[in-house]
């Protein structure tokens, strides 16, 4: 038993009264007696799906309950019959406060969202807003704050991910990028499909230039793009195109991926008009009292125009 502790980097101690272990590593105290089906890990109460014994002189206690409590990981190797322990690393921070839940909202597209809830056929808006988690419910295990540090165990959906907490809890966050630093290439596909579905839904709405983001019966470009950022992937753009050209990072022509935003020169203005790249060489957009929101080739009328395209998820 000692050795599958201080292999792991904690101390161990060792009350023969009581047969209690205590291991404790960096900031994860872990207090098990032999013989019982729950374990304390810091003031958390744990269930052991089988109990630890002592037999032949020797003190068993479960590895992978162990391993895990400690911050490790344990994978069976089938071919080689043996088990793999690794160190855990915790990679991500909280970017801002975020609910850790034992489950996903049964509602996928809201697992933070504050503000009001849209109503559009086929598709579940989100709105993105400045509170850590405005749904509530009972799933809710604890706030993880900004600069804590998380393991993502796994990717559920676009919005949400499974992981895992220096204090070893195991739930689920918000995948937005608002709320984490973490991101990787089949994380942001999966939310720009969504993005471009959810906008998709509003084809054909009017173009009434000066519209509101706070409703949807009709739209202008950069009102348009500013609440389907917001309202997919809790994204707050500015108001106006010239000023959302400034947010997140350049990209080249050839760089373009689906979600960049593309400025255009209109209307004598330097900046005066903004789209989505839908990918495959098309433009989500709205410009037109005719067409109102539409997709269309980013052709080379529009190339001409460019000015920037910008990443900002």
């Amino acid at each position: 038993m000692r050795s599958l502790f201080e292999g792991q980097g904690a101390k161990l101690s060792w009350n023969n009264t009581d047969k209690t272990v205590k291991a404790t590593k960096d900031s994860t105290t872990l207090t098990y007696r032999i013989g019982d089906l729950t374990a304390m890990v810091n003031d958390r109460t744990v269930q052991l799906n089988a109990p630890g014994q002592i037999s032949g002189g020797y003190t068993m206690v479960p590895l992978r309950f162990v391993s895990e409590a400690l911050g490790s990981t344990v994978t069976w190797d089938q071919a080689a019959h043996s088990v793999q322990i690794s160190t855990m690393t915790f990679e991500t921070s909280i970017r801002w406060g975020v609910n850790l839940r034992s489950s996903p909202d049964s509602e996928s597209g809201l697992p933070d969202a504050s503000g009001p809830s849209l109503t559009k056929v086929g598709r579940s808006p989100v709105v993105g807003g400045s509170s850590a988690d405005a749904s509530g419910g009972s799933n809710i295990l604890e706030l993880l704050p900004t600069g804590a540090k998380i393991h993502v165990v796994r990717e559920v959906d676009a919005f949400w991910l499974e992981v895992r907490t220096q204090d070893n809890q195991t739930g689920y966050i918000s995948a937005k990028p608002k709320y984490t630093d973490y991101t990787s290439p089949s994380l942001t596909g999966k939310q720009a499909d969504e993005l471009i579905a959810y906008g998709e839904t509003f084809l054909g709405t009017p173009y009434v230039f000066g519209a509101s983001p706070d409703q949807t019966s009709s739209f202008d470009c950069s009102s348009f793009v500013k609440r389907i950022f917001q309202d997919t992937l809790a994204v707050d753009l500015p108001r106006v195109s010239y000023d959302q050209a400034n947010a997140g990072t350049e990209v080249g022509m050839d760089e373009l991926r689906k979600g960049d935003l593309l400025f255009f020169s209109a209307r004598d203005l330097n900046i005066g008009h903004v789209a989505i790249y839908a990918g495959d060489n098309q433009l989500l957009h709205t410009y037109s009292e005719k067409y109102g929101v539409r997709t269309e080739a980013f052709s080379d009328y529009w190339k001409k125009r460019l000015v920037t395209a910008r990443r900002v998820f």
